[in-house]
């Protein structure tokens, strides 16, 4: 039993994250998004967080295989770092479990609504 018990606290960061679970939703209701716009809706919906740590969690899953990159896109403008931005679009793999969560679908399907009306 002391065995079993000291396994289920492995040392580092555990592999279940509420932060991955809740981007997946997002991608599984949005289809394929940029990473800003993921953390423009999960800070919507969930409060602040920062933009690295949606970053660090798209980075994880996709070295777990739960998440791919489904296109890079160039933008042309005037940004701080110079003239030209990198958007990169993530979609979920069929490796991805969402759990569905409703507040993230209503949520989506409220925003795809108000496009539709413009």
């Amino acid at each position: 039993m002391e065995n079993k018990k000291q396994n289920s606290r492995s040392r580092g960061r555990p592999e279940y994250s509420i932060i991955r679970e809740r981007i997946t939703d997002i991608l599984y209701f949005n289809g394929p998004t940029h990473g800003y716009n993921i953390y423009k809706i999960y800070r919507e919906l969930f409060g602040k967080v920062t933009a690295r740590v949606i970053y660090y969690h798209l980075k994880r899953g996709l070295a777990k295989g739960t998440f791919k990159i489904a296109k890079i896109e160039k933008q042309k403008g005037e940004f701080s770092w110079g003239t030209e931005a990198e958007r990169i679009y993530y979609e979920l793999t069929e490796r991805a479990t969402p759990t569905a969560d409703p507040k993230i679908r209503n949520y989506i399907e409220n925003i795809k609504q108000k496009k539709l009306e413009e």
